[in-house]
């Protein structure tokens, strides 16, 4: 919204008046598709109602000016819907509501100079819009200043000199367009040059606090990046990720780095990130990750530059049932005391938090927020515009009904730094927010909630029954190629979706329950991605293990939708300890080999770490009966037994540990904690702090690909010892097949692709959490014989050439050999 080069703020007019004037309440009760409708559909009708004007009509006129306001420019710029010249000043027919405001001195003349017409699509009932919107007036009298001011450049005869002798009228027309029934109902009204002039100085006057704000704050952030240095020792490789990421961001480039846990990636990207900024080849940082506990270390990384002497700020955002301060989230005026009147109080509270702090935490967010009496996460939106760096989920930058539309709308695009953290996640993230499903079970619960509305009940009706025919020539799943057979249902749920959208205007009174509200939005997605269908996609249906029959529209491969949203900033830097193979992840999250990548080797002395590889177990299905079980169990004995201290056992579910669980033997002054399928934060921080305690040997049971198996830092001893049962594998099911045989397809090896690289991604994700300074040491055992294979050993970093191959028999020796050589 706000673009600042040098000393020149850049911002729209329709923003800047949205910005200053905006008041009321946050209401979630009403949709706001008709809105979006309104805007799909705007430029047709408008386009419509400019042709229809007479010829001195000037449609889509584009006005710039430049107003001052302390130490800054602030450039306007606009596109007026339309300007009637001085040679239509008459005002009759549909304009009989003309409201003339006129001097009644002599000496003014109240001919009208030209009139400004805004168009606005609105779903609302005509008969009851009594008056324009104050916004959208504000608007227009900003465009008739500038226009004014260009009349006045071509010696028009419209000067601030005149205005003692004539007083120049100018109309305000504000034209309403129903999008549906195309009916139009206009207001007009009648200014002086001086009422105009004076109320777009007001504007200027308080939008430009703001802007001398984010003056001020540039200058000292620039100055503060000059003087800034590394804050430590290179570690070995490191300078030359710095180097490469620095080159990437100035050059508007992506790149992708593949670097070992414990070189520092973060602050390898944050930093040269930073300097990007304040060199100003960009305007604001996104660090983005796929998990809250990750969030932790760019939090970190700006702390400690900001510690160093950076004057940056930066704010964490919180997702928004986790600020929320109520105990229900409802998000309406009657149910919310911070809802009700939110936006009358949201930028006073705003320009409090900017000023008083740069690192604005969940926690100076909440107080500010019970301070103002305002929702804390839409003032975290709102602070967001004013900060040099963002750290948030992934979902606000790639997932589109999520992301953030005040910086993506409509493809905007702005100089954006997008550093994505933990980046092989995003493969599963992006597969999920790209993809859509629909649930048969889901549309007669539906008739529930919209039974006392017919016409909506007999289109969930309609869907119910061509779901059923299709239910019916499935047997346990099937593709149809290129979504073959599903055309009749998408009509039928399109009928579904407008007569959903029309509630919002027949029965605006209804407040739709929370799971009427869900459903609306499952459709809205289904047919939303059903029109992107292409060849990265897969369609359909099947019978689930929970009894329930599914539509699936599957993306395949999310590069392409990803791309779209990377090329709204200037740079994409994908950076984990996992991207491997690189030429997997360039091609589902990337440009393909166009991509750059750097590999960076681990900085540590490989004798602090033992590999050892169980040539006597496995954990495939044919394999998992009691012995296995027990066997395993033996293993985590012998290795645990070793040395004592802290250990972090990985299984590839929660059923295969309970099972290894139930026949282990275990220790009686060992602690055993477990990872539990739903933790809250304070349980999984008790969870990590049992660790970081050392007082007794811990040993914790964990799922691969869990919260525990990427984004934790355990050093000093924290952890001695990853144990990782089995490959990691996908479990067999329609989805899995379904991708290997799309890979196949295209004439990739499908197993590779949908089982053993997501697969082996965690088994290495797990196995970082060992060594993560220099000062650490450890074993990490791989229990499973098919580690062994060729397929498998290729996907190992190039420094795991140390591994050893051990059977129980010998295990403990070569542990108890490993740990008298730590000593020495």
């Amino acid at each position: 919204m706000h673009k600042l080069i040098e000393n020149q703020v850049r911002i729209s007019v329709r923003n800047l008046v949205e910005f200053i004037l905006r008041s009321g309440d946050i209401d979630n009760r009403h949709s706001t598709k008709a809105q979006y409708d309104a805007m799909q559909i705007g430029s047709r009708l408008h386009r419509k109602i400019q042709g229809s004007m007479p010829g001195t009509y000037k449609a889509e006129v584009s006005l710039k000016h430049t107003a001052h306001y302390r130490d800054v420019e602030i450039l306007l710029e606009g596109r007026a819907d339309g300007i009637i010249t001085p040679d239509e000043k008459s005002v009759e027919g549909e304009q009989a509501n003309l409201l003339y405001q006129t001097q009644t001195d002599e000496n003014v003349s109240a001919e009208i100079s030209f009139i400004i017409d805004e168009i606005k699509v609105i779903r609302q009932d005509m008969e009851k819009l009594d008056s324009a919107a104050q916004v959208h007036v504000a608007q227009a009298l900003c465009y008739a200043y500038m226009y004014a001011k260009v009349l006045n450049t071509k010696a028009a005869g419209v000067t601030e000199e005149n205005e003692e002798k004539k007083r120049i009228c100018i109309g305000i027309q504000i034209t309403y367009c129903h999008p549906e029934t195309e009916e139009i109902k206009r207001f007009l009204k009648v200014y002086t040059f001086k009422e105009i002039k004076e109320e777009f100085d007001r504007y200027i006057s308080e939008y430009g606090k703001w802007a001398q704000f984010l003056y001020e704050h540039r200058l000292e952030r620039n100055a503060s990046v000059q003087k800034l240095s590394f804050p430590y020792p290179y570690r070995a490789g490191q300078k030359r990720l710095v180097a490469a990421a620095y080159r990437t961001m100035i050059n508007g480039e992506q790149l992708f780095i593949q670097a070992p846990t414990g070189i520092g990636k973060t602050l390898s990207t944050v930093f040269p990130a930073v300097w990007a900024v304040g060199e100003e080849y960009a305007d604001k940082i996104f660090y983005l990750t796929a998990k809250t506990i990750t969030r932790t270390a760019a939090v970190s990384a700006f702390d400690i530059l900001q510690e160093n002497g950076l004057k940056m700020s930066y704010i964490a955002l919180t997702s928004k049932e986790k600020i929320c301060p109520n105990t229900v989230m409802e998000c309406n005026p009657v149910q919310c005391q911070y809802a009700k009147g939110h936006f009358d109080r949201v930028n006073e509270a705003a320009f409090d938090l900017i000023h008083d702090c740069e690192q604005i935490t969940r926690e100076k967010l909440a107080a500010c927020a019970e301070k103002y009496k305002v929702c804390p996460f839409e003032l975290s939106l709102d602070v967001s515009y004013w900060v040099d760096a963002i750290i948030c989920d992934y979902n606000y930058v790639f997932d589109p009904h999520v992301r953030l539309q005040r910086y993506f709308a409509d493809g905007e695009r702005g100089d954006y730094i997008f550093l994505v953290d933990e980046a092989h996640n995003l493969v599963e993230r992006a597969r999920e927010m790209y993809s859509a499903k629909l649930e048969k079970e889901e549309f007669l619960a539906a008739k529930k909630y919209y039974e006392p509305f017919k016409s909506v009940v007999k289109q969930i009706n309609s869907c119910n029954r061509k779901l059923l025919e299709l239910k019916r020539e499935c047997d346990v799943w099937k593709v149809l190629p290129e979504g073959e057979g599903i055309g009749s249902f998408v009509m039928a749920l399109e009928r579904l979706y407008e007569a959903l959208n029309r509630l919002s205007e027949t029965h605006p009174e209804w407040t739709a329950p929370k799971e009427a509200s869900e459903f609306f939005f499952h459709v809205r997605d289904f047919l939303e991605v059903y029109e992107q269908l292409n060849e990265h996609y897969e369609v359909y249906m099947e019978h689930t293990s929970q009894g329930t029959f599914q539509i699936n529209l599957l993306c395949v491969n999310p590069a392409e939708c990803l791309q779209e949203c990377c090329t709204q900033g200037i740079s994409t830097i994908f950076f984990s300890a996992t991207l491997l193979p690189i030429r997997y992840y360039k091609e589902l999250l990337g440009q393909g080999e166009e991509s750059k990548a750097i590999y960076a080797a681990s900085p540590f002395d490989p004798k602090n770490r033992l590999i050892v590889t169980a040539a006597d177990v496995s954990s495939k299905y044919t394999r998992r009966t009691a012995l296995e079980y027990t066997r395993i169990g033996q293993y985590i004995k012998a290795i645990t037994n070793s040395r004592r201290g802290n250990y972090l056992v990985f299984f590839p579910s929660y059923t295969f540990r309970d099972e290894v669980e139930a026949y282990m033997e275990k220790e009686e002054n060992v602690r055993y904690i477990r990872q539990e399928s739903s933790m809250t934060e304070t349980q999984r921080e008790e969870f990590l702090d049992a660790f970081r305690e050392q007082d007794t040997p811990t040993v914790g049971f964990c799922v691969m690909g869990g919260i525990f198996s990427e984004g934790i830092d355990l050093q000093n001893e924290a952890v001695i010892g990853v144990i990782i049962v089995g490959t990691g594998l996908p479990q067999t099911g329609s989805r899995q097949e379904i991708l290997k045989s799309h890979y196949e397809k295209e004439g990739k090896n499908g197993f590779l692709f949908a089982y053993l690289y997501p697969g082996m991604n965690k088994v290495l994700q797990a196995a970082g959490r060992l060594i993560r300074t220099s000062k650490d040491y450890g074993v990490i055992a791989l229990l499973d014989e098919r580690f062994l294979q060729g397929s498998y050993r290729s996907q190992f970093p190039p420094d795991w050439t140390d591994m050893n191959i051990v059977q129980l028999s010998n295990c403990t020796a070569l542990l108890e050999q490993f740990w008298e050589d730590i000593e020495q």
